[in-house]
C-alpha cells in the first residue's frame, strides 16, 4: 500500500496531463483522495504497523505518528479535492488547465506523502524541496501580478531556508561520523553517540530550515502572501497539511535530541520561536485588511502554539498532537469558506464584505463556527488542546508562561472576532451582484470538517485517544 500511495498521484499526473479530458482529470482527482482515505482507515485498523516488504521498505515506512499526519492529509486533501469540482465550475477553467492544476496538486500531495513516510533524513530533505517546487506553480495558478510576486517570494525564501536545513544535515553527519548512517532508527538508537556540539548547531540549522517551512517566526515572511494569493483548496492544503508535513520533519529531529538527552536545549529554541509566533500574530491581526491574510496570520499563531506544546513535557505533546488536528480541520474550512466569499463578493478586503449571513446564510454560518473552531470555543477540540497546554505550563514549573500565552491569544481573538462579525453582520451593499450562486461542492466539505471537529470536541472515542497517544508518545 505504501508504493501504491506514492506512485499513483504520480502516474495519475501524467495521465492527466497527457489526456486533458474532464472527465478523467476529475475521476483522477476525486480517486485519488478516495485513495488515500482508504488507505488511512486501512492502517487506522491495523495498529501494529506492519510495513511492506519490499526494495523501498527501508527507506518508506509508517508509524504512528506519520499515519496521524497523514490521516489528517488525507481529510484535508479529501475537502480539497471536493471544494475544487467547485473552483472549476466559478471560473470557467479550460480543460488543459484543470490537467495542469491537478497534476501539481496530485505531485503536492505526493511530495508530502513523502515527507511523513521518510524513514531517512536525507531522503525526507528531498522531499520537502519537492514540496516547494510543486507548490509554487499551484500559488501561481490564477496567473496575477501578486500571486507571481507570492510565488516567488515562496520560492526564494523556503529554497534559503531548505539550504540551511542541508547545511544542518551535513553538520548532524559530521557528528555522527561513528553511526555512519541517516536512517532515523539508527540515529534513535546511537544518539548518545553523536557529537553534542555537532547535534546542537545541526538542530538550530534544521529548526530554521524546516520552520521556515512551517512558517514559524521570525521566518514566516513567505506565508501571508502565498496564502492569500493561491486558489482557496490551495490555500487549505497549505495551511492544512504543508505546515503539518514540515513540522512533522522537525519532530523527527526533535526525537534525536531527546534521544541524546539535549531536549533542553532543542526545547528553549521551540519555546522560543513559538512565543515569538504568537507575538508577530497578534501584531497583525489587530491592522488586518485582508481576510485571507488574516487566516494565514492566523496559522503562524496555531504552528507556534505546536512548537510551545512540543516543549511542554507529556502533556504538552499530546495538546500540540490534538491541536494539529483542530487547527488544520478548522483552518482548512476556513479557507475553502473563503472562496466562497471571493465568489460572492470579488474582494479580498474585510471592508468591501458586508452582510454575509444576510447574502448567503449558509456561508455566513459555516464562517462564524469555523472561527469558534479555530478560537477554541467548546465543545470544538481546541478548547480542549488550549487548556492542556495551559495546565502544561503549570506541570512543566512556568506557570508565569500562561499570562503571555492568554494575553496573545486574546488579541488574536479580538482582532479575527471582530473583522469576522463586520463581514457576517449588517446589510448587504446595494451595488453587489446577487446573481452568484454557490453549489453543493462549495459547501460539504466544511460542513464535514466542522461535524468532525465537533465530534471530537464532545467525545473522543477510546480508540482515536489511544491512536493521539501513540503519536505523541513517539517524542517521550
Amino acid at each position: 500500500m505504501l508504493l501504491t500511495i506514492l506512485l499513483a498521484p504520480v502516474i495519475l499526473a501524467a495521465l492527466v496531463v497527457l489526456w486533458p479530458n474532464r472527465i478523467v482529470i476529475r475521476l483522477s482527482l476525486l480517486g485519488t483522495a478516495a485513495l488515500y482515505l482508504l488507505a488511512t482507515i486501512g492502517w487506522w485498523f491495523r495498529l501494529d504497523f506492519e510495513n511492506s516488504a519490499g526494495w523501498f521498505s527501508d527507506y518508506f515506512q509508517i508509524d504512528a505518528i506519520g499515519l496521524y499526519f497523514l490521516t489528517i492529509m488525507a481529510l484535508v486533501f479529501a475537502g480539497a479535492a471536493i471544494y475544487s469540482l467547485f473552483y472549476f465550475k466559478e471560473h470557467g477553467t479550460p480543460p488543459r488547465q484543470e490537467s495542469l492544476y491537478v497534476a501539481f496538486i496530485l505531485l503536492f500531495v505526493d511530495a508530502m506523502t513523502g515527507v511523513i513516510l521518510a524513514s531517512h533524513l536525507a531522503l525526507l530533505w528531498v522531499f520537502v524541496e519537492a514540496t516547494t517546487l510543486t507548490s509554487a506553480v499551484l500559488i501561481y495558478f490564477e496567473k496575477k501580478k501578486s500571486s507571481l510576486e507570492a510565488a516567488w517570494k515562496y520560492v526564494f525564501i523556503c529554497s534559503v531556508g531548505i539550504a540551511l536545513a542541508f547545511v544542518g544535515i551535513i553538520i548532524l553527519s559530521m557528528g555522527s561520523k561513528s553511526i555512519g548512517t541517516l536512517f532515523f532508527a539508527d540515529l534513535y538508537q546511537h544518539a548518545a553517540e553523536i557529537n553534542p556540539f555537532w547535534l546542537k548547531m545541526a538542530f538550530a540549522f534544521i529548526l530554521v530550515g524546516f520552520g521556515t517551512k512551517v512558517g514559524i517566526a521570525p521566518i514566516h515572511a513567505w506565508l501571508p502572501d502565498a496564502h492569500s494569493e493561491a486558489p482557496s483548496p490551495v490555500s487549505a492544503l497549505l495551511s492544512g497539511t504543508l505546515l503539518n508535513t514540515a513540522f512533522l520533519g522537525l519532530l523527527r529531529v526533535q526525537e534525536i535530541m531527546i534521544q541524546a538527552k539535549l531536549e533542553v536545549f532543542s526545547n528553549f529554541l521551540l519555546l522560543l520561536t513559538g512565543f515569538l509566533s504568537l507575538l508577530i500574530s497578534a501584531v497583525f491581526m489587530l491592522g488586518i485588511i485582508n481576510y485571507k491574510r488574516m487566516l494565514a496570520y492566523s496559522s503562524i499563531e496555531n504552528m507556534g502554539i505546536l512548537f510551545i506544546g512540543i516543549a511542554m513535557g507529556k502533556t504538552g505533546i499530546f495538546a500540540a498532537m490534538l491541536h494539529s488536528v483542530a487547527h488544520s480541520l478548522s483552518k482548512s474550512s476556513l479557507f475553502l469558506t473563503s472562496g466562497n466569499i471571493l465568489y460572492l463578493y470579488g474582494s479580498k478586503k474585510i471592508a468591501d464584505v458586508r452582510g454575509l449571513l444576510q447574502r448567503e446564510p449558509l456561508t455566513g454560518w459555516i464562517w462564524i463556527l469555523s472561527l469558534f473552531a479555530i478560537a477554541g470555543l467548546p465543545p470544538f477540540p481546541a478548547f480542549l488542546s488550549k487548556f492542556m497546554l495551559i495546565t502544561a505550563f503549570f506541570e512543566a514549573g512556568q506557570g508565569w508562561l500562561a499570562a503571555p500565552f492568554f494575553i496573545f491569544i486574546a488579541v488574536i481573538i479580538y482582532g479575527m472576532g471582530g473583522a469576522f462579525f463586520r463581514m457576517s453582520f449588517g446589510d448587504v451593499q446595494p451595488e453587489l451582484n446577487l446573481s452568484a450562486k454557490l453549489n453543493l461542492n462549495a459547501y460539504i466539505p466544511q460542513l464535514i470538517f466542522l461535524l468532525l471537529l465537533a465530534a471530537i470536541g464532545v467525545y473522543i472515542p477510546e480508540q482515536v485517544m489511544i491512536f493521539i497517544r501513540q503519536a505523541a508518545e513517539f517524542l517521550q
